[in-house]
């Protein structure tokens, strides 16, 4: 019992000063704020969740000393209990007698697919700092590009804002449309990646008590495609539930594109050019951005005709044991 909270507030305590980087304002610092859940998932998965709950409520306490009351919702909101949930369920397991350990564990894929909706949620949780309604919202969003860009360009508030070669106004709307979609699946990303690197270091260690999941072989559940339809659909309505919607299938869609790399090392396995192949595909969606979209595609085409599946099936018989 003392190991576990003192590992916990050891996590917290790291994890503080991780989020609290950012205020410098260097690029490392963002890197290390996006990292802020990585202690917290290593104590839940190394140690037990109640380290990670330890972790995240000692964290926030800590915070709002320094920074004020706020950052304890805040953070408690977008870091501690999203990574404690994470790790909560990841070692979330019932008997099965054909496990080779006598357990079924939780599923990679409904870890994934968990780590977007609670991307979403942090951002749409977020939303009401801005605004009750997609006017007020919106019109938030604006006036804080407006003041980001007028700041990098140094005009004065009472000046007309210009950028050379831009339209400015065009340019603030984009990104008040843009924006919020970007969050959801940059907060996918790194939710998936803190997961992924903690599951890494507590299995280097010796600790992980769960075998490491087959990560190519990954599926979703089968709701994931009608919440996926579903969130797309109400995203084009009208006011402020629209945009909670887009922001969602934004998560979602990132989601699958992640799926998608997991089909595209499956079926690329008997492949020669494989090592080309994949660092190729991941180099153009680091390089460029837009061609996770056919990686997206290749996820939800997985999904409907099961392309995993059907390599496995042409490949050749195993040779018989000896």
């Amino acid at each position: 019992m003392m190991q576990m909270i003192l590992v916990g507030l050891g996590a917290g305590f790291a994890t503080a000063l991780l989020f609290a980087s950012v205020a410098s304002g260097s690029l490392l610092s963002i890197l290390l704020f996006y990292l802020a859940p990585l202690p917290i998932l290593i104590a839940a998965l190394g140690w037990s969740h109640w380290s990670a709950l330890i972790a995240a409520i000692s964290a926030a306490s800590g915070l709002a000393l320094v920074l004020g009351p706020f950052f304890f919702i805040a953070f408690l909101i977008g870091v501690g209990l999203p990574a404690w949930w994470l790790g909560y369920l990841a070692l979330l397991a019932r008997p099965d007698p054909a496990a080779p350990d006598g357990f079924e564990w939780y599923p990679a894929g409904r870890l994934l697919l968990w780590a977007s909706i609670i991307a979403a949620l942090i951002v749409i949780l977020a939303i009401p700092n801005f605004g009750l309604d997609e006017e007020s919202f919106r019109a938030a969003l604006r006036n804080a590009f407006e003041r980001v860009l007028r700041a990098q360009t140094r005009t004065a508030p009472d000046a007309p804002l210009t950028i050379p070669g831009i339209d400015a106004r065009r340019l603030i709307d984009l990104l008040a449309a843009v924006i919020p979609l970007a969050a959801g699946v940059v907060a996918t990303i790194t939710n998936t990646v803190n997961l992924y690197l903690a599951g890494r270091i507590v299995k280097l260690s010796g600790r992980l008590r769960r075998p490491w999941p087959d990560i190519a072989a990954l599926r979703f559940p089968p709701y994931a495609p009608a919440l996926l339809a579903g969130a797309i659909a109400v995203s084009f309505l009208p006011a402020l539930i629209g945009s909670v919607a887009g922001i969602l299938s934004a998560a979602l869609l990132m989601a699958y594109g992640l799926l998608g790399f997991a089909v595209l090392h499956t079926i690329t396995r008997q492949t020669g050019a494989r090592p080309f192949l994949l660092a190729t595909a991941y180099a153009a969606v680091f390089v460029f951005g837009w061609p996770i979209l056919a990686v997206i595609l290749l996820g939800l085409a997985d999904t409907i005709f099961d392309l995993r599946g059907r390599a496995a099936r042409r490949l050749p018989p195993a040779p018989p044991a000896t």
